[in-house]
């Protein structure tokens, strides 16, 4: 491992995961006052979330990102679509499988047996992957397939029990998670790679966006089957712990978990990776070992950052959401939340990875600090209109239908790239921070105003997954404003007299 590579992922998830701490901290000593073994979970979940992060971000540069090139690329070259799209179906649901989050997922909607649940979705996701390589391949633009899909969606929604509409339109955010992610976007830029054409980095992004679509419409279809009348949701046990001693042992008593947890995430794509391998001889030698050694990082990292996020982070969003709600000023729910979802999905791995794909891709064109800032906008956006959800009961409905459709319209109006950044980013963004920090923050004033979690607190996911959408398209507007008065300056310079141009190219 470079030392200089680990030191720049270290400093990075620490300014991520900074920010956040020292809201909840702030908010512990004067709005909510935390008991003091959630505050000790919570400082060392941050603790974990910062190394974790960095390992994870380090693994994905040195496996993850390698090998879903190479795959994409030499998939792509072997010419034979039948074994390609058989291939991505497969791994769209094995990987799916695997994610953490909809096995949390799976747990809070027990109206429908969990691996009916987790089998359901990822199908979805496999067939959806499926859809999104054949759009690439045969060229199709995005803005027309999000906008049938959506139609078809909302559709389905119609039909569907009130109750369960947040849950599906969560799960959209929750299963394209820090594994199913990485892979998928860089599978994405393998496949376009090797298109000589204008629109291959525009078609490197999409991938996301279009899989997202999948567990949303099998949890709508589900539910229709399965007709619940409600759904019971496990609420977060705040526990005052009373010595360090015992903070220790909760983290201890759940490493476990996870450990196991992140095996059964990872060996799917390390099975694949060893046979994909076996076949294309491209991993060989240093690099063979190279990015061996980035799975394990990768491995470590997804450990210690879900074990902080869900024994650290989950308890203290619950505590904090409960407090605020249940006090004089509850309506400084909305400037906090959006405060706290601000810096939030800064801390998302995902969001890296993506940021640093789109810079590269556009080769600095779109920077890393407009996607974080575009990110950030967005997200607290849509946390403070989760919060007024869920002090007012207001349907998700009046704000998805809205978002959405404003989204698709700007997909006809911004370069093409933008739309498959902006609907990707919708996925990354709701991530694990989103589900195991935001969520339990929502789910708490939920419980302590006396609202239906089902209803107002759920949602809150698909919301994050929504506003960005709007906001880097605005981006994508802005661009596009500045290349057209780029452009115009260049004719009107090219369109001068020769003689009023000196040797240097300067007006004189």
């Amino acid at each position: 491992m470079n030392a200089n590579h680990f030191k720049e992922k270290l400093n990075e998830a620490l300014s991520s995961v900074l920010p956040i701490t020292a809201i909840v901290l702030a908010l512990s000593v004067t709005l909510a006052p935390m008991p003091l073994g959630t505050l000790v979970l919570f400082l060392v979940g941050a603790a974990l979330l910062i190394i974790g992060m960095a390992l994870f971000s380090l693994g994905v540069d040195m496996a993850m990102t390698p090998f879903g090139e190479s795959m994409g690329i030499y998939m792509t070259k072997a010419r034979k679509i039948l074994v390609m799209l058989s291939i991505c179906f497969v791994i769209g649901v094995l990987i799916t499988i695997a994610e953490p989050d909809l096995q949390v997922l799976a747990e809070q909607v027990s109206a429908i047996p969990n691996w009916t649940l987790i089998i359901a979705v990822a199908v979805g996701v496999g067939i959806f992957l499926v859809v999104a390589m054949l759009r690439i391949l045969f060229k199709v633009p995005l803005k027309f397939l999000l906008l049938g899909f959506y139609i078809v969606v909302f559709g389905i929604a119609a039909f569907a029990p009130t109750s369960f509409i947040p849950v599906a339109f969560d799960s959209g955010g929750v299963t394209t998670g820090p594994i199913t992610v990485p892979f998928i976007l860089a599978l994405g830029v393998g496949i376009a790679s090797i298109r000589s054409d204008k629109g291959g980095s525009e078609d490197s992004f999409g991938l996301v966006a279009v899989c997202s679509i999948g567990p949303i419409m099998s949890v709508l279809v589900l539910s229709i089957l399965y007709k619940p009348d409600h759904s019971d949701v496990p609420t977060t046990q705040i526990i005052d712990y009373l010595t360090t001693t015992d903070v220790a042992k909760e983290f201890l008593h759940h490493l476990p978990d996870y450990i196991s947890e992140v095996a059964l995430a990872v060996s799917p794509i390390v099975a694949v990776f060893f046979i994909f391998n076996l076949i294309s001889r491209r991993f060989r030698g240093h690099r063979l070992g190279r990015t061996l050694v980035g799975f394990l990082y990768t491995y470590i990292g997804l450990v210690l950052f879900l074990t902080g996020v869900n024994v650290g982070f989950m308890p203290a969003g619950a505590f904090v959401g409960g407090a605020l709600a249940s006090s004089a000023l509850k309506y400084l729910l909305i400037p906090i939340g959006m405060l706290m979802g601000w810096f939030t999905v800064i801390a998302e791995p995902s969001v890296h990875v993506l940021n640093r794909q789109v810079e590269e891709i556009t080769q600095g064109g779109i920077s890393q600090k407009s996607m974080n800032l575009s990110l950030s906008i967005g997200v607290a956006i849509s946390t403070g209109l989760a919060m007024i959800r869920v002090l007012s009961g207001i349907s998700v409905f009046w704000f998805l239908i809205p978002g959405y459709t404003l989204a698709l319209l700007m997909a006809f109006r911004v370069p093409p790239i933008f739309t498959g950044i902006a609907f990707d980013s919708g996925g990354v963004a709701s991530g694990p921070m989103t589900a195991t920090f935001l969520l339990p923050f929502a789910m708490g004033a939920c419980a302590a105003l006396g609202g239906n979690i089902m209803l107002d607190a759920f949602g809150v996911v698909a919301m994050v997954a929504m506003t960005p959408l709007i906001t880097i398209q605005v981006l994508g507007l802005f661009y596009k404003r500045r290349m057209h008065s780029m452009e115009k300056a260049r004719a009107l310079y090219e369109s001068l007299p020769d003689e009023i141009i000196d040797y240097e190219g300067a007006i004189t």
